[in-house]
């Protein structure tokens, strides 16, 4: 059995047709019939069925009308499935519905500014999964012709999604990314709603959990820790490595934007792991990691934090505080071998991410790396809802720093009488 699928953006609710009124098509008089087959979402169907008869398909597969939203269960079976069923398609047609050109674009294009410069397909968080998932992709314009395929078109496609080109034409068995590689394709994308962030890549990550809508950031929470429990790659925690201020509660990250800047990160074999950590730690150092390999490399989650095994070196020691870097056992591939070096202070036994740039005085004088037993926090900002002088929880808070302030919060401006010392942000 052959079949088809289709990777489209979606209209508005009114544009699309979706299960129940196509199961419902052939009992509806005339009138109502016709209203259905005149929207752009049921000549998207026809169009796709006609090309799928065209190219010996026996089925054809559309999420509008496959799907029935109305059950849950369903509904958490098929984000759950998605991604294999894209990956076991024989065909999968791409329509781009905003763009009459007859070859992919090569640069950004000022039509598609609100996407980055390239057509929306590319800017939507599910459509993420239905390029890497198929081996057959076939690109479409508006008017239905064909103007690529993701073999031919592998170069374009990994200027436009930083997708490398082995992924786009070996897939994601043979190449086997990162962990963190693989967020950073999302981290430009967009979903209308915030848990389908972590949703729509469940299957590029090789991971199932229950879905629940209505829970907001925790549902990228939860991936990130049933990544953890799946796969050993510390490359999840390499997320902002590039930021030169500020700091964060949560070792994990808030969504996948935050993995903006880890496109070329690798994993490190632990052979190659070993021999880096060789150069710093004694030979008598060096023998304990290597006798302790099966605890070095597991890490897990509780309730109270993740638990793992880390190579770290002290820079700063203050009365009530430590600055330590820490290196993981990833590199970015694009600028040399040397592992990847994020910091983290401890204060009060409690280990909170710190975000710098290595400076040439760390160098001077430093300590010697050494393995330690942490448990780092990973709840951080989740439920916090109002921050600031404002905050019912804590109006003692005098302020919050720049380095606080989130993409999705609101900044309030309260205005007190001229010269009252009333005036407040929160």
């Amino acid at each position: 059995m052959k079949y088809a699928v289709l990777s489209h953006c979606w209209d508005g609710p009114k544009n699309e047709v979706q299960y129940p009124e196509m199961v419902a098509l052939t009992n509806m008089d005339a009138v109502a019939r016709d209203k259905i087959r005149q929207r752009r979402g049921y000549l998207k169907i026809r169009k796709s069925c006609e090309l799928a008869l065209k190219d010996g398909m026996d089925w054809l597969w559309v999420d509008t009308c496959c799907i029935d939203k109305r059950s849950s269960a369903e509904l958490s079976e098929a984000i759950n499935s998605m991604y294999m069923w894209y990956a076991n398609s024989d065909r999968c047609y791409a329509f781009l519905h905003d763009t009459d050109a007859s070859a992919l674009p090569t640069s950004p294009e000022d039509k598609f500014t609100e996407f980055n410069g390239w057509p929306k397909w590319f800017s939507r968080g599910w459509t993420l999964q239905e390029l890497v998932a198929p081996r057959n992709v076939q690109f479409l314009n508006q008017n239905w012709q064909h103007i690529g395929d993701k073999q031919s078109c592998a170069p374009a496609l990994s200027t436009i999604t930083r997708i490398s080109t082995d992924v786009l034409n070996k897939g994601l068995g043979e190449t086997r990314p990162s962990v963190a590689q693989i967020m950073s394709w999302a981290a430009n994308r967009k979903t209308t709603l915030e848990e389908d962030r972590a949703y729509s890549i469940l299957g590029l990550l090789g991971v199932h959990m229950p879905i629940l809508y209505g829970e907001g950031k925790n549902a990228f929470l939860r991936l990130q820790l049933e990544v953890i429990r799946t796969v050993n790659d510390q490359s999840i925690f390499a997320w902002g490595w590039t930021k030169e201020y500020g700091w964060s509660i949560s070792f994990l990250a808030d969504n996948p934007s935050q993995f903006q800047d880890c496109s070329t990160i690798e994993k490190m074999d632990h052979d190659k792991f070993h021999r880096l950590l060789g150069k710093s730690l004694s030979k008598r150092a060096l023998r304990r990691v290597v006798f302790a390999e099966e605890r070095n490399r597991t890490f897990a989650a509780t309730n109270d934090g993740i638990h793992m095994w880390l190579p770290l070196r002290l820079h700063q020691r203050s009365a009530d505080s430590e600055l330590f870097s820490v290196t993981l056992a990833c590199y970015d591939a694009q600028n040399g071998s040397e592992a990847i070096t994020i910091f983290m202070e401890k204060r009060n036994s409690t280990y909170s991410r710190y975000f710098r740039v290595p400076l040439a005085a760390d160098d001077e004088g430093r300590q010697p790396i050494k393995l330690h037993s942490v448990l780092l926090p990973y709840r951080g900002s989740i439920h916090r809802k109002v921050r600031g002088p404002l905050s019912p929880r804590n109006r003692s808070q005098a302020q919050i720093s720049m380095s606080e302030i989130e993409a999705d919060d609101v900044i309030i401006i309260v205005l007190g009488p001229l010269g009252s010392g009333k005036s407040n942000v929160g």
